[in-house]
């Protein structure tokens, strides 16, 4: 069965969506406020829509891959939103990282317009959407997940029911945690290995399918010795996920001191105009004094 999906929100993670959705078959109605970027999804065989609302009509699931809750709420309830177009019963996707308190306030006002939430957030990057790897958390019920993946599939490798409304989110914020400290503990390591005059780059093979490796470590530290900020995701996007995990530490009080710690040096380099960076960025906050042995 060949879907028909709007795409609200073509950013580069939308965008990626987009596109291996597209290749897989699937027609997309694609909406962004970037004219650009419609047109980048219009040359690969997308159509486009006005608005949100447009796109939904035409559509039978709604994919959203926005920002923050405040730009999804005006995205789906706006004048000229997905909820003043679609049909009764239209599947909304939101693959956006947001708060789950929030997810489930918007998920029950579109209840009350007759339209079905799945909140699906994603671990991978634009690189895994782009070859259908990409892991998937989804919250909703059973009914709604099993649907939203009907499409998810063709972007998705490994794709979970976590529970209700707002339990995709929550295993997001977990999956943060873990990357953001994973960052955080690779960029220190290369440091050290630098200082100590270790060839840094050999250390990923070196590590291979010990206790110590990971996806970020085999990726990540041969970027960080090369210093190769070529953008992935964003050091701002990291610092507003750490956030939202202290605000749910805060609600079930649980405590987080490592959490905090990389939340700060996350902030730290935001403040330092680095929030627009890619991760391997983070090598900047372990140069210090150490910069010029390494500046090209």
């Amino acid at each position: 069965m060949t879907n028909t999906v709007a795409l609200i929100g073509a950013g580069a993670m939308g965008g990626a969506i987009g596109t291996r959705l597209l290749e897989t078959g699937n027609r997309l109605c694609v909406f962004d406020l970037d004219a650009d970027k419609v047109k980048a999804l219009v040359d690969l065989g997308a159509t486009s829509a006005p608005t949100a609302a447009d796109a939904a009509a035409q559509s039978d699931v709604v994919i959203l891959s926005l920002n923050s809750p405040l730009i999804v709420r005006r995205a789906v309830f706006g004048e000229t939103g997905v909820a003043s177009g679609a049909k009764p019963g239209t599947l909304i996707i939101d693959m956006s990282s947001i708060d789950p308190d929030a997810t489930k306030q918007l998920a029950a006002d579109a209840a009350d317009k007759g339209l079905r939430w799945v909140d699906s957030p994603l671990s991978g990057g634009a690189p895994k959407a782009l070859i259908g790897q990409l892991t998937l958390m989804a919250g909703g019920a059973d009914k709604d997940v099993a649907d939203a993946h009907a499409v998810l599939k063709h972007v998705a490798s490994n794709y979970t029911h976590m529970g209700p409304v707002g339990a995709g989110q929550t295993t997001k914020l977990i999956n943060q945690v873990l990357c953001g400290l994973n960052f955080l503990a690779v960029a220190e390591a290369t440091q050290l290995a630098l200082d100590a005059g270790v060839d840094a780059a050999k250390i990923p093979q070196a590590l291979k399918g010990g206790r110590a490796d990971s996806a970020i470590l085999q990726e990540y530290m041969p970027r960080f010795v090369a210093k190769d900020y070529r953008r992935t995701g964003r050091i701002d996007n990291m610092v507003k996920d750490l956030n939202g995990a202290q605000d749910l530490a805060r609600r079930t009080n649980t405590a987080m001191p490592l959490t905090a710690t990389c939340a700060e040096v996350h902030r730290m380099l935001t403040a330092a105009g680095l929030g627009g960076e890619d991760q391997a960025a983070l090598m900047e906050f372990f140069r210090g004094p150490n910069r010029e042995r390494f500046e090209e």
